[in-house]
């Protein structure tokens, strides 16, 4: 139901979720009883009552030091009567108390859950704990035929540089909520509440943040259609590889819960979100391939509009290399650390465990062999001769076993670098091919196809020389350039079930270059 003292979000997301998904309660932290040293301490006495303002043994209460001797602790006083009391060393404290109403917390009584932000015990002091002043968290999404699923409430308090946090999870819509005691100081409170609502077709994922001096004593949101954002998770499935995967959706910022679904490859995902609660991630954990792992892909700070739809495709092609936020190649003294994902999809996103057959990186130094790695796709590390030269370095990755798509994959490069002090970045540069495929990486056979063709690494942002794009029918045997117009290319398609391959050739302005190749980029229908 409740808990406090969570130093990471993370581990806040995975251990609530779970127990929204129990109706239990989470784990404690830290739950340790203050030390026995002798030292001056104050009787705190808690009283709790219901909503009929009879005193209740159906309870939880937490107290977490902020600030004193007692900071960083936190103990959770019970007794059957509904009065608890408990010695604690003066200091600033965090209170939370939830209290089950009717059929308990999670049933159709649902759960009144009180905080107080501040509590500064320097005497004996007497607390009620009264749920007649909770106010209903009323929120809820446009289509009432919408069924709940699970919420997150969470409580941040700051205090001289510390930060301490308590929360509720929810598996009933039925919530209520008060402040108790004293304003804090201003801008110290930090709540975040996400709820969670399906239709079987569409699901929402309803966020709020609010900062200011006082905990929330009710919550009233009603969003309108057109106050919310469209987000589509599109799963591709390849010949041959239909499955069932799943998607998981949660806000970026701030402790929270997420809401995960099963998703059929190809399938498509829906849900609609509250703009204000920030950036969204996205994690899809694709099918597994027969003999190989559970591959998942992720897309952080999704960013958002109200009334506007954000997609998001995963595991579909053209595969290829891929540089987003990362060098790519990295000179630390006299090593060369190559990590290049080979066979990001067509979106962009990187995958935990692709599947191959083979993968080798070879380099040279001033045209002498240093040596290849085998391993991973587009990761290796070299140990080379000190001082400045000029290298080239070659990564491939195939894939026999693949159904039609990005059979063969390489990336060369050639780059002058010289002895670091420190981790550098090498400059490298990748091509991206974008081209709108259907959910199973492929494109209507003798139709005209625009393929967007994207810069990333050394070479984005204007620092291209020359950029040449070629296209194969036959695997790579022959090649016919292609011209790039407009930031794109346009591809006459050959007759069904053919693979069309693509290659790029590209020079930045000091002349740092890259051949690249994705054999089998897609297929015809």
């Amino acid at each position: 139901m409740t808990n406090s003292s969570v130093p990471r979000r993370t581990v806040l997301r995975t251990m609530a979720l779970a127990a929204a998904v129990a109706g239990g309660t989470t784990p404690a932290w830290n739950s340790t009883a203050f030390a026995a040293a002798p030292q001056q301490t104050y009787a705190l006495t808690i009283k709790h009552l219901d909503r009929e303002g009879r005193p209740t043994g159906t309870y939880e209460t937490t107290v977490t030091g902020i600030s004193g001797p007692g900071a960083d602790q936190e103990v959770r006083p019970y007794d059957a009567s509904g009065t608890a009391t408990v010695r604690l060393p003066r200091g600033r404290y965090l209170l939370s108390s939830a209290l089950a109403a009717g059929d308990g917390a999670g049933g159709a009584g649902g759960t009144d859950w009180i905080v107080q932000p501040r509590l500064d015990l320097d005497r004996d002091t007497t607390i009620t704990v009264d749920a007649r002043t909770t106010a209903p968290v009323d929120v809820r999404p446009p289509d009432r035929s919408a069924g709940f699923m699970h919420s997150a409430m969470v409580v941040e308090v700051g205090h001289r540089g510390a930060e301490r946090l308590v929360n509720l999870i929810s598996a009933s819509a039925n919530l209520r909520v008060a402040h108790l005691g004293p304003d804090a100081e201003a801008g110290s409170v930090k709540q975040w509440f996400d709820s969670y609502w399906t239709t079987g077709s569409v699901d929402y994922a309803l966020g709020y943040v609010f900062t200011g001096a006082r905990a929330l004593t009710g919550l009233a949101r009603h969003p309108s259609a057109k106050d919310l954002a469209t987000v589509k998770i599109r799963a591709a499935a390849l010949p041959g590889t239909a499955g069932t995967g799943s998607v998981d959706l949660q806000p970026s910022a701030g402790p929270t819960v997420g809401v995960s679904r099963t998703l059929a490859a190809p399938g498509t995902a829906t849900y609609l979100v509250t703009p204000e609660r920030g950036t969204w991630d996205i994690t899809y954990m694709a099918p597994r391939v027969p003999g190989g792992s559970t591959n998942r892909y992720s897309a952080d700070g999704v960013a958002v509009r109200a009334g506007s739809t954000t997609t998001h495709d995963f595991d579909n092609a053209v595969f290829g290399p891929a540089l987003a936020g990362r060098p790519g190649v990295v000179r630390d003294g006299d090593g060369l650390t190559v990590d290049v994902p080979l066979l990001a999809d067509g979106g962009g996103h990187v995958p935990s465990s692709p599947s191959y057959a083979s993968a080798s990186t070879t380099l040279h130094r001033d045209g002498v062999l240093v040596g290849t790695r085998t391993g991973a796709p587009g990761r290796a590390a070299f140990t080379v001769a000190p001082g400045r030269a000029t290298y080239r370095m070659t990564s491939t990755v195939k894939r026999t076993g693949a159904p039609g798509t990005a059979t063969r994959v390489t990336a060369s490069w050639t780059f002058v670098s010289d002895t670091s002090t420190g981790p550098a970045p090498v400059p490298v540069s990748v091509v991206r091919f974008s081209p709108v495929l259907g959910p199973t990486g492929t494109a209507v056979a003798g139709a005209a196809l625009r393929v967007p063709v994207t810069v990333q690494g050394a070479a984005a942002k204007g620092r291209v020389r020359g950029l040449a794009v070629s296209v194969s029918v036959d695997g790579g045997a022959s090649w016919r350039r292609v011209p790039v117009e407009r930031g794109a290319v346009l591809i006459h398609n050959p007759g069904a079930g053919t693979g069309v391959s693509l290659r790029a050739e590209l020079t930045d302005t000091v002349g740092n270059t890259l051949t690249q190749t994705v054999v089998d980029a897609y297929r015809t229908r």
